[in-house]
């Protein structure tokens, strides 16, 4: 018997424009007794949304799961979650805050006491029973956390990137101490999901790693980790499911983007005649500083004109959510091109990579205006105005017919600091106006 099933489940959310905003699309999967597995991919996939559902937070728009083969209709005993934000109540110890969700659940106050302390010392916690939230460092109220979970000895063991927020040898830590705790069967959890950035991360942890492709988030692939624990970061085998992970993900990347770039997709609030505009694209957050030094990171990985993926994000230490926003933005601007798990230079590519600071932004601001949309339109306004000014939201109100008003802000102000930068506009932030006061 699966312990989680999920058929066709779809999940939409309703912006403050009234448009439906599709987050999950036609999910189907299955946790299986006696397994880990991550979900894998960027931020807006829907993996976070997708373990909120399976932990009975929300509802979906349309499907239906299953915790063992009863339907989730609410919150389930059986299932526990951990946040990556620690959610511990300030004001409560350790004790009290492991001792909370069976408060909730009626368990009498001597009960509780004895498996809190239990929980606590499973978790590596004893000694700080009566300690507060404050002082403890980042890893021991992740510890708490864990704690808490356990507590309540669940079936399924829901974990929204509880890492993320801990440093390096922490991690390494917890991870360690979770992973004996699972292998040694010291608590009565019979699987584990996990939502993750890290590619590493989901190698160490899972049986099985289910990649999310986004805009709206699908399963794009499903890859089987046979990996006998613990594993070796360092060994062969290790390294080539890395680079297949990575190969299925700049594919998944390749895939969407392409099709964004070629939607004619009806907008939501006009006829079925009308097409996208090109600039009504979800551009990615990137900063100009981190750009040109990833090509310069690029420069020195390059071997045979190929720079590899997973070698080039673990040097500089990024995750999925850092290092493809980067990739699919060289990409646009026809600096690299994202090939199987490896990024290529083009001659302009190169060009930028060599070029002194001044011809840099140049360069930059020539790519900028041929190859993206939104940077042109806004260009094409300020040259047609008569005061070669106009105000943002001219620019918002347009994005708005297509994304939320957050993520239509997001777009802007992501192109208004990549113009700023190739000096193509100059921005106002007490006015909001946009200009080409600056720009010669």
């Amino acid at each position: 018997m699966a312990l989680i099933k999920i058929e066709n489940v779809s999940k939409s959310f309703i912006s403050a424009e009234k448009q439906e905003l599709l987050v999950l699309d036609a999910i189907n999967f299955q946790l299986q007794e006696g397994e880990i597995v991550s979900l894998l991919g960027k931020s807006g996939s829907g993996k976070s949304t997708l373990l909120r559902l399976i932990a009975g937070l929300i509802k979906p728009s349309a499907g239906n799961l299953y915790y063992r083969d009863r339907p989730i209709v609410g919150p389930a005993l059986g299932i526990a979650m951990v946040f990556q934000s620690f959610a511990l109540l300030p004001w409560l110890s350790v004790l009290e805050n492991v001792e909370i969700g069976l408060e909730a659940m009626g368990v009498e106050r001597k009960e509780r006491r004895k498996r809190a302390l239990k929980a606590i010392d499973t978790i590596g916690l004893d000694g700080f029973e009566s300690a507060y939230p404050k002082e403890l460092s980042g890893g021991m109220r992740q510890r708490v956390g864990f704690a808490r979970a356990l507590v309540i000895e669940p079936d399924i063991l829901l974990m929204d990137e509880p890492f993320s927020a801990l440093d390096i040898l922490t991690t390494d830590n917890l991870r360690s101490d979770l992973l004996d705790l699972w292998n040694s069967k010291r608590t009565k959890i019979k699987g584990i999901l996990c939502v993750t950035h890290d590619i590493e991360e989901a190698i160490l942890m899972a049986n099985r790693i289910v990649i999310f492709a986004s805009d709206p988030g699908t399963i794009q692939d499903i890859i089987e980790v046979k990996l006998p624990y613990p594993r070796d970061p360092e060994s062969s085998a290790f390294r080539e499911l890395l680079d297949q992970i990575y190969m299925t993900m700049t594919t998944s990347e390749r895939t969407r983007v392409a099709k964004a770039k070629a939607q004619a997709a009806t907008s939501p609030q006009a006829e079925q005649t009308e097409k996208h505009p090109e600039y009504a694209y979800r551009l990615p957050v990137v900063d100009i500083s981190e750009l040109t030094g990833l090509v310069e990171a690029m420069e020195d990985h390059e071997i045979a004109g190929l720079i590899d993926l997973p070698e080039l994000a673990e040097s500089l230490h990024l995750d999925v959510n850092n290092i493809f926003p980067l990739t699919e933005v060289l990409d646009m601007l026809r600096f690299a091109k994202i090939t199987e798990g490896a990024l290529a230079f083009t001659e302009a590519g190169k060009k930028f990579a060599n070029a002194d600071i001044l011809e840099r932004k140049q360069i930059f601001a020539q790519h900028l205006v041929q190859y993206i949309p939104l940077a042109q339109h806004i260009r094409q306004v300020l040259d047609l105005s008569p005061s070669h000014r106009t105000h943002e939201d001219t620019f918002l109100n347009e994005l708005e017919n297509y994304f939320s008003e957050e993520e239509s802000e997001r777009i802007l102000r992501t192109i208004i600091d990549w113009g700023r930068y190739a000096e193509i506009l100059a921005y106002n932030y007490d006015s909001g106006e946009l200009s080409l006061e600056n720009p010669q």
